[in-house]
């Protein structure tokens, strides 16, 4: 009798020990996947024409975007994009790098910033703004986040954003916490980082732009978070919303020091 109750003890061991590899053999294999992916990930050829079209001459007053203020000075690139979304004094507004990219278009290029947010993402002049939020989140790539909290619009817009995170709605209840406001979710065999506070170096708000295979699409956070939206059975927000822009703070603010990997490439 004992060395049957010996032999069952082991034999559950054994079980709990497979169970434990095989979900951790399933995280180690989505990360070296995408280990190999990076190696030529196909954003880097957004890269290079955010670069070409930052310097290029168009829209009606044949300007380029060398003049755009990010916020740390006209023309300044580099450091950019960790600092984002920042309060900007020219607009009076907090905005996120895409809709402080239409700004400058409209400012500086004489684009119609109205239908450039009206039109659908990946076509015309809003795959452009893709474009060169890739090379822009990219020129920060290695730098760690730290999004200003000093203006008071600033402090507003993070805690709408965080009421937002945590809003239920929708015809299936859901809010962004219901997938990331805990540790240990997943999606299938995809981990759901908790975005609650900061998640690590290149995950969740550190990771985006990201070149995304499955679709063969290069996705902004504007893009991102529309497809949150999506999922959650919610109305499309308005590209650059106050309401998409809010919660780019929250996470953002709540990311700081993880490093900026971006643009990153996901399955």
């Amino acid at each position: 009798m004992k060395y049957a109750k010996s032999w069952a003890l082991l034999f559950a061991s054994a079980m709990l020990a497979a169970s434990a590899l095989a979900q951790k053999s399933a995280s180690d294999g989505i990360a070296e996947y995408r280990a190999m992916l990076a190696d030529g990930n196909p954003a880097e050829l957004f890269e290079a024409k955010g670069e070409d079209l930052w310097k290029q001459k168009r829209g009606p007053k044949n300007a380029s975007l060398e003049k755009c203020d990010l916020g740390k000075g006209p023309g300044v690139v580099k450091g950019a994009f960790v600092e984002l979304p920042r309060h900007f004094a020219d607009t009076n507004k907090v905005q996120d790098l895409e809709s402080r990219l239409v700004s400058c278009m409209e400012t500086l290029q004489g684009f119609n910033g109205a239908e450039i947010a009206k039109t659908a993402f990946g076509r015309g002049e809003q795959a452009n703004v893709t474009a060169l939020a890739t090379w822009i989140a990219a020129e920060s790539r290695g730098m760690k986040f730290n999004l200003p909290q000093s203006h008071s619009q600033e402090q507003v817009m993070y805690e709408v954003g965080k009421r937002l995170f945590f809003m239920r709605s929708g015809s299936h209840d859901f809010s962004c916490a219901s997938c990331h406001g805990e540790d240990g979710k997943r999606i299938r065999l995809q981990d759901l980082p908790n975005l609650t506070k900061n998640p690590g170096d290149g995950i969740g708000f550190a990771a985006w732009p990201a070149y995304r295979v499955s679709n063969g699409q290069m996705w902004s956070m504007q893009l991102r978070l529309n497809d949150c939206y999506r999922q959650q059975r919610f109305p499309y927000p308005l590209f650059g919303s106050d309401a998409t822009v809010a919660l780019g703070t929250y996470m953002g603010v709540n990311a700081k020091g993880a490093e900026n990997i971006a643009p990153a490439i996901k399955r």
